[in-house]
């Protein structure tokens, strides 16, 4: 029995090829999708094809069934000799006998009907030969057809699906590069055509204008491109990809060469740009929605760095050199402000728009160039410096120094700002009208240069070493003015002392309003602590004083001076009880201590533990005369003094009352016997004391000096109009007639007046008469009569100069035959050299008062000059 010959066959009940890639409803009598030669087909519904011969092209057939390819194995059967496996077998022994193509009989001990059968599979795809180029051609048609209507913005009916498949089948027929320039071409004409035309239109309305266009037929360029990148999908990823191409970057290189490129456009539309720059520079209103779009498309056409970014910088250039000439005839400060609100907008510009860090960096150089370094002697001028140093500008000042520290130029300003620094400090050290305030007009001006070096100049280390050398130099500036009595002492030490001296006796009460922290402004207040936290109180001013006081202390080289005067005035605040607070006096004696040494500071410590043992040799005293039941006439405290540590003080020629008079030689006694060999100098000048006084309208205790207490004892038991002749007191205190002035000016023409004088003037006169005040009254109980001897008389000042002078002579010479023992001979200007380092810390030597100790040395033979060498001085032993 033969096998069962008929072909293979299967049916398809699904839906038809076009109904499967076909996405979208297309019109009636729309063609047909080409379809790939390569795309498995369903077989035909017709019997099969028992011909090898080509088959006839039906004049109705589709391209998609124009292709057959024949099997690549030989041995194929025909449709005869194979077995249709989807028919019943077969019983009849005698196909089974005819078997053709060599089918193998059954074997004899087999059952005819079960032996093995030979199944071969016919290719039902039916073998189709076509032309590819024609294909091509069929398959443009179609897509040429859709561009023109994309290109026109039309209605897209067709399928973006069946042209996507399209482009697929001719890619994969090897004809991607002619499909590829087919494209190129399509878009070419089409962006020379309509786009370029629409553009060119507007060449004759302007650069903005030109600009605009340029961005609409962007914009409907990058709308049509995104149906090129559906359709032509294919072709990009499958072959220009691979190629290091893409559609994307056909599609802008096509609009860049064609529309942006043109000789005539191009210049337009870059200067289009850069006219909205332009605008918002001198004040228009700038399109930002337009000028974000046109960054945009440069940055997607990649000629922003070649084209758009040179001719910026240019115009920017043009634009800040005007500017600055322009600007440069204000004032400093307005200048600074300008070109600072000039820099932050072309800055923000940058940023808001994203413009790239190149832009950023050429455009910020180029601003700094003409705006900083091409002014730099503008921005520096010492005047204009000045006059925002006078005016406390604080916030110019920083805005000045920012702007020049873009091109680290901010130590430029060192020559103005030390130049004003000398100049207001040398003002201030010889305004003789002002030599009181000198210390407070000092502080003042160092608080605000300390402000400035903090808050304007960022603590900028250059200027810092400016502010302080110069500082020092004019501190320590020297002239002899009636102020210093003809010598050469420097007047900062000596008001730096008595500065001090007014803070130690009227604690926070005596300082000025003008440098109290409560009335700082803020960014002063920032900028001396540093942010921490500030708590007010007494104690915490006064040491910032002092601290402030120090500051200055530290500039001043001739400390002789100074410690001349604290000394004096530290001992009438020690014996007159005149300080505010103790603590306070340890602290600034700690101060001194720990910046100019145990040395300086020997002497007043003495005092203070002198001060100590008087206490402790009263209360002994008082104790032994409890013991022996003395009754002591008056409340009497002696403070012991060593001469050596304390100030010398003259002796005032005075008549002490009885009652005094025998307290004091009491005491006397009493000491010597405690200490013998000792001897006592009573100072009656620097004693104070209380009485008690009854007035008609009331009882009051009097606190007065010595002088004052003597004088006023003399009026007990006289009447109420009874008057005192001025001769009488005069023979009754002993005082000179200078101290017996002061004593009566003090109570008889101060405030309060407890002595009434006849007649009635500020001066006293030896023909005056003075009577006890009977309508003298107060709100206080304890009343406090000022006293003239607290003040320091011009006598007193003058004798202090000049006794400092002489001392610095003194250290001079002991230096000068330190030097010569130690070298034995040296020449004039070594020598020289070497006195003023030797006495730097004392203070700085002017040379004329070193040649003058030399000559004094050479006539009291310490040294002399050698003979064969001219200048050098030999030591002699």
């Amino acid at each position: 029995m033969s096998a069962n010959s008929g072909a293979l066959k299967r049916k398809h009940e699904g839906k038809t090829i076009k109904e499967l890639f076909t996405t979208q409803s297309k019109p009636n009598g729309a063609g047909t999708a080409p379809l790939s030669p390569s795309k498995k087909r369903t077989r035909l519904e017709s019997s099969p094809i028992a011909s090898t011969g080509a088959p006839t092209l039906p004049s109705n057939m589709s391209t998609a069934d124009m292709y057959h390819f024949p099997s690549k194995r030989a041995d194929i059967p025909s449709s005869a000799d194979v077995v249709d496996i989807t028919s019943s077998p077969d019983n009849s022994p005698a196909k089974a006998n005819g078997q053709r193509n060599g089918a193998r009989k059954v074997a004899p001990n087999m059952h005819a009907n079960g032996g093995p059968k030979r199944l071969l599979v016919k290719n039902f795809r039916p073998t189709r030969k076509v032309d590819p180029k024609a294909f091509l051609e069929q398959t443009w048609l179609k897509i040429d057809k859709a561009l023109d209507t994309i290109f026109a913005q039309g209605t897209i009916d067709f399928s973006l699906e069946e042209l996507y498949r399209g482009v697929e089948n001719v890619c994969r027929q090897s004809m991607a590069k002619d499909i590829k320039d087919k494209l190129v071409a399509k878009c070419r004409e089409h962006i020379g055509g309509p786009l370029k035309t629409k553009v060119k239109e507007s060449v004759g309305r302007g650069n903005v204008e030109t600009l605009r266009a340029t961005l609409q037929a962007w914009g409907v360029w990058n709308e049509q491109v995104k149906y090129l990148d559906w359709i032509f999908c294919y072709l990009d990823r499958a072959y220009l990809l691979p190629r290091h191409e893409s559609l994307r970057e056909m599609s802008i290189d096509l609009f860049r060469s064609t529309i942006f490129a043109h000789s005539k456009l191009n210049p337009r539309i870059v200067d289009g740009a850069c006219d909205l720059v332009a605008s918002d520079r001198t004040g228009g209103e700038l399109d930002s929605d337009m000028f974000s779009k046109t960054v945009n498309m440069f940055h997607d056409m990649h000629v922003y760095t070649k084209h758009f970014e040179p001719r910026l910088m240019e115009l920017s250039q043009e634009y800040t050199l005007k500017w600055a000439d322009e600007e440069a005839e204000k004032p400093l400060a307005d200048y600074v402000k300008s070109a600072r609100a000039l820099m932050d907008r072309e800055m923000s510009r940058v940023a808001k728009f994203g413009l790239p860090n190149t832009t950023k960096r050429d455009l910020l150089t180029l601003l700094e160039d003409h705006l900083i370094s091409r002014k730099e002697q503008r921005l520096i001028n010492q005047d204009e410096l000045a006059d925002l140093l006078e005016a406390n500008a604080v916030e110019d000042l920083e805005l000045l120094y920012t702007l020049l520290e873009r091109r680290k130029l901010g130590a430029s300003l060192r020559p103005g700002f030390v130049k004003w620094i000398d100049d207001e400090g040398t003002a201030i050290v010889f305004n003789e009208k002002e030599q009181d305030s000198m210390v407070v007009h000092l502080l003042t001006l160092k608080r605000q240069l300390d402000t400035y070096w903090k808050v304007s100049f960022h603590r900028d280390a250059e200027l810092g070493h400016g502010l302080r050398e110069s500082f020092e130099a004019f501190m320590n500036k020297t002239k002899k003015t009636s102020a210093s009595w003809g010598t050469d002492n420097s007047k900062t030490g000596e008001m730096i002392a008595k500065y001090v001296d007014q803070l130690l006796r009227g604690g926070a009460k005596a300082i000025p309003a003008s440098l109290s922290r409560k009335t700082e402004k803020p960014a002063v207040a920032e900028a001396e602590e540093d942010n921490e936290d500030v708590v007010f109180d007494e104690d915490t001013e006064v040491n910032n004083q002092l601290d402030q006081v120090l500051d200055l202390f530290r500039f001043v080289h001739g400390k002789a001076v100074f410690e001349a005067f604290y000394k004096k005035d530290l001992a009438r605040r020690l014996l007159m009880g005149r300080s505010a607070s103790a603590d306070a006096e340890r602290s600034m004696l700690s101060r001194l201590k720990t910046e100019c040494g145990a040395g300086f500071t020997a002497n007043l410590e003495q005092m203070f533990r002198d001060i100590e043992l008087s206490r402790e040799e009263m209360a002994a005293y008082k104790n032994i005369s409890e013991e022996r039941k003395e009754r002591l006439a008056v409340d009497l405290n002696v403070s012991i003094l060593s001469a050596s540590s304390w100030p010398t003080y003259p002796t005032v020629p005075v008549i002490i009352p009885p009652q005094i008079k025998q307290a004091i030689d009491k005491f006397e006694a009493h000491y010597k016997i405690k200490h013998s060999g000792r001897k006592l100098e009573f100072k009656h000048s620097l004693a104070h004391c209380q009485l008690k006084a009854k007035f008609p309208k009331g009882a009051k205790e009097l606190v007065v000096s010595s002088f004052q207490a003597i004088v006023l004892l003399l009026f007990n038991g006289l009447k109420e109009d009874e008057h005192v002749t001025y001769d009488y007191l005069k023979q009754a205190t002993g005082l000179p007639p200078a101290e017996l002035n002061r004593t009566l000016q003090s109570l008889a023409c101060a405030k309060l007046r407890p002595l009434t004088k006849h007649p009635r003037s500020r001066d006293i006169s030896p023909t005056d008469t003075f009577s006890l005040t009977t309508s003298f009254t107060d709100a206080k109980y304890r009343i406090k009569i000022n006293t003239v001897q607290l003040k320091e008389t011009p006598a007193e000042n003058k004798e202090t100069h000049e006794r400092v002078a002489a001392d610095r002579n003194y250290e001079t010479q002991a230096a000068i035959v330190r030097i010569m023992k130690a070298r034995k001979r040296i020449s004039h200007a070594e020598l020289v050299a070497e006195t003023i380092k030797a006495t730097r810390s004392r203070g700085t030597l002017e040379v004329g008062g070193i040649k003058r100790n030399i000559d004094r040395l050479i006539e009291k033979e310490f040294l002399e000059r050698e003979d064969d060498v001219a200048g050098w001085y030999a030591y002699v032993a």
